[in-house]
């Protein structure tokens, strides 16, 4: 074990960063993260490969809902059901057990309330649009 004095000693391993820290980074678009956030994200890619996957899903999601395109929701699904994390398996089941309702969501159309309210509910709505 070598020693601060004879310039030797084996560097402090980097903390760790908080769970909450990574599924930021992982969710933000990766033209808004700072370099240093893309360099700790590609660190923690290579020490849990796991994570490259998940990670890797969950941005194609984010990019879904964010630019609304529902239509490749079924694919998305697909490649979410085969993935080893159970977590993300589970989400998709979630999502393909009312596929009709997200897709619709996903999608930039007036079908907003898709099998979601009644009748009285959505005439209200469409009277009080603008």
């Amino acid at each position: 074990m070598g020693t601060l004095r004879d310039g030797t000693a084996v560097p402090a391993p980097a903390p760790i960063p908080a769970p909450r820290e990574i599924a930021g980074w992982i969710m933000r678009p990766r033209e808004n993260l700072a370099p240093s956030d893309v360099d700790a994200l590609e660190q923690v890619r290579l020490a849990c490969p796991d994570i490259t996957n998940a990670c890797d899903l969950a941005r194609v999601f984010a990019d879904l809902v964010r630019h609304r395109r529902g239509h490749l929701l079924g694919e998305w699904i697909r490649q979410a059901e085969r993935c080893d994390l159970r977590a993300i398996r589970s989400f998709a089941g979630f999502l393909r057990q009312d596929i009709d309702a997200v897709t619709a969501c996903l999608t930039p159309s007036c079908r907003s309330m898709y099998g979601r309210a009644s009748f009285a509910l959505l005439r209200a709505r469409i009277l009080t649009s603008p």
